[in-house]
């Protein structure tokens, strides 16, 4: 008589970072890998230490030998985590326990905030029957990000407001908001050269980024409709201006969909562009505050980077999920 059909253990660390988001969401968790060990995932949990990079425990785990990681934290988190599972066979889950949570909006997974508490749960269930796809990730003078690299008053903002205290991620987008007009009180804009593909366009911008997904902003904007992230190429914006009211009518534009053929507004997919500037270059990568001597060189990795996304819950991918399980 044949036993019970046994279920091939997988093994995974889940990095939590108990920093990120607008409440602990440690107390959560345990359900949360309660449905990945059903699913036959063997998980050890590793909490992420203060100011430590999660790139550390990502490569770690990497050397583990597990097939996955699963980031319980936010978007600079995930990216953090990314750039060190680029290249590598281990895929990267994502349980959105963060501020914005802008990657898993864009994949389809529900967000933890104070109306889903069982967010976490539900994205691991998602997961578990969820598909492994490849997509790009971008390199900013060899530092990773998945989402964004941005120069300009987001970069200023970003720079000014983290690292947040969680009590103040409580007012999430509204203190943005705040952050934001008052940073455009006397913003000037960046004298910037961005040169791609034998083309350079040289002026003073209110932003200059290059996005690998749609959207932007902590989530609050479409900016790239056309984005998709693994077709080998970045979205570049060019969004020139030099006052708060330059600021304001950009911000507009982009959230009535107006920026795409707005005068001012340069817009190209590249492989590779070249920001230059004098001195230091204030950037934010996934949303995470840095500073990069000029030049910068912001490439795409194409379809280096694993990702586990829900069934039929992504609309960013260009290609069909057969080249993709051809191709892992």
């Amino acid at each position: 008589m044949a036993g019970p059909e046994e279920v091939s253990v997988r093994p995974a660390w889940l990095i939590y970072n108990p920093a990120a988001g607008r409440f602990p969401a440690g107390p959560l968790l345990d359900r949360a890998v309660r449905v990945l060990t059903e699913a036959g995932w063997e998980i050890l949990i590793v909490r992420s230490q203060p100011g430590q990079s999660l790139a550390e425990p990502a490569a770690k785990a990497v050397q583990a030998g597990c097939e996955a990681v699963f980031v319980a934290g936010g978007d600079g988190s995930v990216g953090q985590a990314a750039s060190a599972l680029a290249g590598t066979p281990v895929a990267l889950g994502v349980l959105p326990s963060g501020t914005a949570n802008v990657w898993a909006g864009e994949i389809g997974l529900p967000r933890l905030d104070w109306v889903h508490w069982f967010a976490l749960e539900e994205a691991a269930a998602q997961l578990a029957r969820g598909t492994v796809r490849l997509v790009d990730i971008g390199e900013v003078n060899g530092k990773g990000f998945l989402l964004w690299a941005g120069v300009g008053l987001d970069a200023q903002i970003v720079g000014t407001i983290e690292p947040r205290e969680r009590w103040e991620k409580t007012f999430g987008v509204l203190q943005y908001g705040i952050w934001a007009a008052w940073n455009a009180r006397g913003w000037t804009g960046v004298d910037l050269r961005v040169s791609s593909g034998g083309e350079v366009w040289e002026d003073r911008f209110v932003v200059a980024v290059a996005s690998n997904i749609r959207s932007y902003a902590g989530g609050l904007l479409e900016l790239a409709p056309w984005a998709r992230l693994d077709d080998g190429l970045l979205d570049f914006w060019l969004i020139n201006g030099r006052s708060m009211r330059d600021a304001v009518i950009r911000a507009v534009q982009v959230l009535m969909g107006a920026h795409v053929d707005a005068p001012g507004v340069v817009h190209f997919q590249a492989s590779e562009a070249i920001f230059e500037a004098q001195g230091e270059l204030p950037m934010h990568l996934d949303g995470e505050p840095s500073s990069l001597l000029s030049p910068v060189q912001i490439v795409a990795r194409k379809q280096s980077l694993r990702v586990i996304v829900p069934e039929g819950g992504i609309s960013l991918l260009a290609r069909p999920a057969e080249e993709h399980r051809e191709q892992s």
